[in-house]
């Protein structure tokens, strides 16, 4: 079993039966190498005005956005900051960085929120 899950993992296993093993290794390496980090929120004004800020708390960062309909997934290379006052103005009104996680249904990275802001990053980048 250990050897077979080790197979898979490496992609040989693939390689024996699809004939892929060289490329399905390096699609498996891309996937491993990804230092995206961010909400998944659920779909709504929250999530818009996530995306929002994300886009005005990260300058110089290219945020990347799926719209998957019920959920979006609000991603960036390394760290993504959400603040508070910025997620009221985008709002348009008060807003407690707890209310986030009621719409945050998973997210990728290590998460730090506190009362100003939401933090995701990587402590090591792959």
């Amino acid at each position: 079993m250990f050897s077979r899950l080790k197979q898979w993992f490496s992609g040989t296993e693939n390689s024996k039966r699809e004939g892929k093993g060289s490329a399905m290794a390096t699609q498996n390496d891309d996937r491993l190498k990804n230092n995206k980090v961010g909400p998944v929120l659920r779909s709504g004004d929250m999530a818009d005005a996530a995306v929002d800020a994300a886009e005005i708390d990260n300058p110089g960062k290219e945020i990347s956005v799926e719209d998957m309909r019920a959920y979006l997934r609000i991603s960036t290379d390394g760290e993504l900051i959400l603040k508070r006052e910025t997620m009221e103005e985008c709002l348009g009104r008060p807003f407690e960085m707890k209310e986030l996680e009621v719409d945050l249904s998973s997210f990728a990275g290590q998460i730090d929120i506190n009362t100003d802001r939401a933090r995701f990053y990587l402590n090591t980048a792959l």
